[in-house]
C-alpha cells in the first residue's frame, strides 16, 4: 500500500524552493541529488519525512508550510536565470540578496537579454506557469539591424524552422524605424530556447537589444532595471487565470 507521505522527488524539490521541476528533473538526470546518500532518480518517490535529500552536498531542509514568494524582477543584462552557476557568472539571485525564503526562476532569460522574470518557491505555480499545454502569451520588444524587409516580417510571423521544429505562429509588428535599426514587438505562445534570437538570425538580422516587457496579464511596467517587487494576490490569480488555471 503506498504511503500517503510520499512524493515524487521532482516535486518535492520544487515546492521546497530548490528548482522548477524541469530543473530538478535536470539536476536528477545530471547526478546532483543523492537521497539517504545515494544517487537520485528522476520520478522516484520520498518520504520528506523520513528521507534525507541533498543537492550538490546540502541538505533540503523539510518546511511543510512554508510562506509562498513571487516575485517580479527587471533583469539586466549580464546575468544568467539561474539559482547558481558553477562558471562562476552572476546570477539572477544576486539581484535578490535580501529575500529569505529559498526561490527560483520561473522559465529563463538568456544571459544577454533582460526585462520581466518571475521567481517563486511555488512549485505548483511554476508548474502551472511553464507546463507546455497551458499557452500563454508573453512580450519582446526587440531591436534589430539592419532592416527587416516584408518577406522576413512574414516568415517571423508565420513560423521557422528552428533545430528542426518549426516555431509557432508569432505576432511580430515594427514600432519604430530608422536608417540601420529597427524596433519590433513580439508576442510568442510557446518559449523555446533562444527563440526570437534564432529566428531572427534565420532571417539575417542582428539582434542588438531584447527585451521582455510582459508574461500573460503580467507587465514589467516602470520597475527599474535590477528592482524587484512582490506580486499581489490578485496578480498571481490573473497569472494562473492566463496560463489557462482553473479556480477551485
Amino acid at each position: 500500500m503506498a504511503n500517503k507521505n510520499e512524493v515524487r522527488l521532482q516535486k518535492f524539490m520544487a515546492e521546497q524552493g530548490v528548482a522548477s521541476r524541469r530543473k530538478s528533473e535536470e539536476l536528477i538526470a545530471a547526478g546532483k541529488v543523492k537521497v539517504n546518500g545515494h544517487p537520485a532518480e528522476i520520478g522516484m518517490k520520498i518520504n520528506p519525512y523520513k528521507d534525507l535529500v541533498t543537492v550538490r552536498g546540502e541538505k533540503i531542509t523539510f518546511i511543510k508550510k512554508r510562506k509562498m514568494v513571487y516575485i517580479m524582477l527587471h533583469k539586466p543584462r549580464g546575468y544568467v536565470t539561474t539559482v547558481s552557476d558553477e562558471r562562476g557568472r552572476k546570477t539572477v539571485m544576486d539581484l535578490i540578496p535580501d529575500i529569505r525564503e529559498r526561490v527560483y526562476p520561473v522559465g529563463r532569460l538568456d544571459r544577454d537579454s533582460e526585462g520581466l522574470l518571475i521567481l517563486t518557491n511555488d512549485g505548483s505555480f511554476a508548474n502551472c506557469m511553464t507546463h507546455p499545454s497551458h499557452e500563454y502569451t508573453k512580450k519582446y520588444r526587440v531591436t534589430v539591424r539592419p532592416d527587416v524587409t516584408d518577406e522576413a516580417l512574414d516568415n517571423l510571423r508565420h513560423g521557422i524552422e528552428i533545430d528542426g521544429k518549426k516555431t509557432a505562429p508569432a505576432e511580430v509588428t515594427i514600432l519604430t524605424k530608422e536608417e540601420g535599426r529597427v524596433v519590433l514587438e513580439f508576442i510568442l505562445h510557446e518559449g523555446r530556447n533562444r527563440e526570437i534570437r534564432k529566428m531572427c538570425e534565420s532571417q539575417g538580422l542582428e539582434v542588438a537589444r531584447l527585451k521582455r516587457t510582459a508574461i500573460g496579464s503580467l507587465k514589467l511596467g516602470m520597475l527599474p532595471q535590477g528592482q524587484y517587487r512582490e506580486l499581489s494576490e490578485q496578480e498571481v490569480k490573473k497569472l494562473l487565470r492566463s496560463a489557462g488555471h482553473k479556480e477551485n
